[in-house]
């Protein structure tokens, strides 16, 4: 009984050969829901397609889904085409998708509103970023295919309009695989020759595929990048493009394009001419205005009688002289005045004066201090000369020239007194004209009345 047994690997694989032998199996045709949608960072995505009352696994992988023009959400219906096959690892059988597009709404149209609603979120749309279009501009690039009725609408609505503006025809490929890269080189082209004040790009009408170039995302950014002012015009009046969004004035048709891009000659004409009337009323109000005041230039009192009027102003000007030289003339008194005063006031400031003044002043200090010097010198002199008198009276020299000597021990002191010396003791003798060097004999002693 046990060789009767399968391992899971086995019945799993023999299911699965099962699967592939089965024709109806290889190119299914189904609808359903997505939910529990994963888009994998390797790029497969993995979901479930469900119905009211079944669900099955479904992968679709990176190679098949990167040709989708739609973003699959949780919740929307779509219709695939895939085939049924067991994923073995699980022992599951799984649905392999190759295409999907959705249930009910066209793959290109819910691609569209998925990328505007990406833009719009972006600020692409926002008015804040659209450039104002000139005036009156010198050349106009045109973006579009050089063989369409467009091409041709767009310049001759130009030259009836506006026929002083140069147009350029930059051809691009305006449908197909190859299409958003034509346009966005030729973009890219223009912005960098800088040639032009506006650029006009589009094309005439045609199917949402047709059209499908100009809802690129790579186009889309291209004109939002554009230094110069874009017009778009793609399709007819009811087609609405990602450029049309983007670009900064919006055109129903390319004719409309040409339009708005350059003013009409003959509203220019009929502005010029309505400046012109406007001036030429204006004129005609000043110079009936001069004219009045020429008038009555004309009957004023100095034209009438212009020589009483000379005559009066002769009068007036003598006046004004006569007041002119009186007021120059005091002017010119007090500036004398204050000039000398001035200058008087110079010359006792002027450094010779203040030297001599100085050498006056130092002369006078001179003979001041000789004075007091020779007066100082008399005084001390006399001083001097009393001052010695009174020492000659105490000089000891002047007593001993009247027979007196002085008397000094061994050591050299002034004998006062027969008690300072004891007999034997050498002593000196001075008289005055020498020294006599004596010894003591005898002491005695005397009384002279120095005790009383």
């Amino acid at each position: 009984m046990e060789n009767n047994y399968l391992t899971v690997t086995a019945l799993t694989k023999y299911i699965k050969r099962k699967f592939e032998s089965d024709p109806h199996l290889k190119s299914i045709w189904l609808k359903g829901e997505i939910s529990n949608f994963k888009h994998h960072s390797r790029g497969h995505m993995y979901l479930t397609i469900k119905d009211d009352h079944a669900r099955i696994q479904a992968v679709m992988f990176a190679g098949n889904n990167r040709r989708l023009k739609f973003r699959p959400e949780n919740g929307m219906n779509v219709l695939i085409k895939g085939e049924v096959g067991v994923f073995e690892q699980f022992g599951q059988y799984q649905l392999y998708i190759q295409q999907m597009e959705p249930d009910g709404l066209g793959s290109l149209y819910l691609a569209y509103e998925q990328l505007k609603d990406k833009l719009h979120t972006q600020g692409y749309f926002d008015g804040r970023h659209k450039q104002e279009l000139p005036a009156y501009p010198q050349h106009i690039g045109i973006i579009t295919s050089p063989t369409g009725a467009a091409v041709r609408d767009i310049i001759t609505t130009i030259k009836r309009r506006y026929p002083i503006a140069k147009t350029t025809v930059i051809p691009v490929l305006v449908q197909g695989p190859n299409a958003p890269q034509s346009i966005v080189d030729a973009l890219q082209q223009a912005n960098e020759k800088n040639l032009f004040d506006v650029l006009i790009i589009g094309r005439g009408g045609g199917s949402i595929e047709e059209l499908w170039s100009f809802n690129e995302e790579m186009v889309a950014r291209a004109i939002f990048q554009s230094s110069i002012p874009i017009i778009s015009a793609v399709g007819h009046e009811t087609d609405t493009t990602i450029s049309d969004f983007v670009a900064d004035v919006r055109a129903p048709t390319p004719t409309g394009a040409a339009e708005i891009a350059v003013p009409s000659q003959l509203e220019l004409l009929g502005k010029i001419q309505n400046v012109q009337r406007y001036l030429t009323t204006m004129l005609n109000q000043y110079t009936a205005g001069a004219e009045q005041q020429l008038n009555r230039q004309k009957q004023s009192y100095a034209f009438r009688y212009p020589e009483q009027l000379l005559q009066q102003k002769e009068q007036e000007l003598d006046r004004h002289v006569d007041r002119l030289e009186k007021t120059a003339s005091m002017e010119l008194r007090m500036k004398w005045d204050n000039f000398q005063q001035l200058n008087r006031r110079l010359a006792a400031l002027h450094p010779k004066q203040q030297l001599n003044h100085a050498g006056r002043e130092l002369r006078q200090y001179e003979k001041q201090l000789n004075d007091g010097m020779n007066k100082n010198l008399e005084k001390n002199t006399n001083r001097l000369q009393a001052a010695i008198g009174k020492l000659s009276l105490l000089n000891p020299l002047e007593t001993m020239k009247r027979g007196y000597a002085i008397l000094y021990d061994h050591e050299g002191e002034l004998l006062k007194s027969v008690d300072h010396v004891s007999v034997e003791d050498p002593i000196t003798v001075k008289l005055t004209d020498g020294l006599l060097e004596c010894q003591v004999k005898d002491i005695k002693e005397e009384d002279n009345g120095a005790g009383e």
